[in-house]
C-alpha cells in the first residue's frame, strides 16, 4: 500500500491519501481524541501525542498537528503512515458505532428555496475546492431575517489562517452574487 501526501494552506494539517475511499458518503470530522473514539483509525492516529485534530474526506484523512508541537511533520510523518497503512491492510472498520447525523432545520417556502440555491452552490462550486485543501464544508443554517449563512469548516480548513478569508472574500462574495437574500456568511 503506498500513501502520498500533500500539504495544505494550513501548515499544521497534512494530508494523506492511501490510494482507495475512506468515506463512502460524507466526511467526519475530530476535533479532539474524546470526539476520535468512535473511529478505531482516528484513535490510533490520536494516540500519537502531537495529533490534535483528524478528518476523514471521501479518499483522503487530514491530520492535525499541536500548535504548541515543535516535531517537524518528516519527524511526524512516518508514525502516521503506520497507523493508517496497518489500519486499511487489516481491513478494521472506520467506526465502531454510527454516530446519529445533527438534525438540521426545516426550511419551508421562500427561505426554502433560497436554502436550496445556498446548498446546490456549496455543493457544486465550494465543497470541491476546500476538499482538494484537504478540508469539508458544512451549512448549518441561514437566518432569512438578516441574511446571514452559517457554515461549519472542517478538516484543514478549521483553524486555518486562511479560512476567514476563504470564507468573507470567496464564499461570502460568491454567495451574495448569485443570491441577493445573502448578506454575510458567519463561521460556526
Amino acid at each position: 500500500m503506498f500513501i502520498q501526501t500533500e500539504t495544505t494552506p494550513n501548515p499544521a494539517t497534512l494530508k494523506f491519501l492511501p490510494g482507495r475511499t475512506v468515506m463512502e458518503e460524507g466526511t467526519a470530522d475530530f476535533p479532539d481524541r474524546e470526539s476520535g473514539r468512535i473511529s478505531p483509525l482516528a484513535a490510533r492516529l490520536f494516540g500519537i501525542p502531537e495529533v490534535e485534530r483528524v478528518f476523514f474526506g471521501a479518499d483522503f484523512i487530514t491530520v492535525t498537528k499541536s500548535e504548541t508541537s515543535d516535531v517537524d511533520w518528516r519527524h511526524l510523518k512516518p508514525a502516521i503512515l503506520g497507523a493508517i497503512m496497518e489500519h486499511f491492510t487489516r481491513g478494521l472498520p472506520l467506526f465502531e458505532e454510527s454516530a446519529a447525523p445533527d438534525a438540521e432545520p426545516v426550511y419551508e417556502g421562500e427561505e426554502g428555496e433560497i436554502v436550496a440555491q445556498i446548498k446546490e452552490l456549496i455543493e457544486t462550486r465550494v465543497r470541491p475546492a476546500v476538499a482538494a485543501d484537504g478540508g469539508d464544508i458544512i451549512f448549518k443554517g441561514f437566518d432569512g431575517g438578516s441574511g446571514t449563512v452559517f457554515l461549519h469548516m472542517q478538516g484543514s480548513c478549521a483553524g486555518c489562517p486562511s479560512s476567514t478569508m476563504t470564507l468573507k472574500n470567496g464564499i461570502e462574495n460568491m454567495l451574495r452574487h448569485y443570491i441577493p437574500e445573502v448578506s454575510a456568511v458567519e463561521a460556526v
